[in-house]
């Protein structure tokens, strides 16, 4: 089995300029959205992220970096101040009281979704290249519905949609996370596409944590100026 956080995108140049009206659609409003380019030069970090850095190589600091800028700038537009977003020891994000927020990012774009934990119990975003995924990886990634569906899927589209729904896993991985801290493969999850609408449904193939066996999360999904870009939000219950 293979864990969803071994197998890199493909990236490739595109500003976040132009892909940010489509990522608007991935949330609701009250959800904020920021956009960077990693390849431009980034400052603003505070103290203890650049402490946080520690020994990353260049490449590393620089998705570090645009990923805290990101961050920030999603804090700006919620009305809150610039708080430091350092590591956990799982390497995952702690979020500063009161927000919940994901990250990701590719050589050519990074983009932060954050929302205030008193509405959301946890978001998931992700961006890869709109590039086919090599065939060789499909039947480590794909659950026996999601590669039945992709078989019946024009042959020129199949790679493009297969790594469509593996960015549509990462989400669904980085949701539920902060709410299992369960590390996932490939087949814990299954998505179903709605090509048509731009949503999709994470079903949960066995029980993870608070998330029982056939539990839905559905997400939304972009595919604009070569990028795919994939968000899920958990909201909390009234009263929860």
């Amino acid at each position: 089995m293979i864990p969803m956080s071994k197998i890199a995108a493909h990236e490739g140049p595109v500003s976040g300029a132009m892909v940010d009206p489509h990522a608007r659609g991935l949330f609701d409003a009250d959800i904020a959205l920021a956009l960077c380019d990693p390849r431009a030069p980034l400052g603003g970090l505070l103290s203890p992220e650049r402490a946080g850095m520690g020994r990353m190589v260049d490449k590393r600091q620089r998705e570090f970096t645009a990923g805290r800028v990101a961050a920030h700038r999603a804090m700006a537009e919620l009305g809150y101040p610039a708080q430091p977003v350092l590591p956990g020891a799982d390497r995952a994000p702690i979020w500063p009281d009161g927000l919940m927020g994901s990250l990701s990012h590719c050589d050519s774009l990074c983009i932060c979704a954050m929302g205030r934990s008193r509405d959301v119990q946890s978001l998931g975003v992700d961006v890869e290249e709109d590039a086919p995924l090599d065939a060789e990886l499909f039947d480590a990634i794909l659950t026996p519905p999601e590669r039945n569906w992709l078989d019946n899927q024009p042959a020129d589209e199949m790679g493009r949609l297969a790594r469509l729904l593996f960015s549509a896993k990462e989400t669904a991985y980085k949701a539920q996370y902060p709410l299992s801290r369960t590390v996932l493969d490939f087949e814990s999850i299954s998505i179903e596409l709605v090509l048509e609408t731009g949503r999709y449904d994470a079903i949960f193939m066995h029980s993870v944590g608070p998330f029982a066996t056939g539990t839905r999360l559905s997400g939304r999904f972009v595919r604009a100026q070569g990028l795919i870009l994939t968000g899920i939000t958990l909201r909390r219950r009234p009263g929860g």
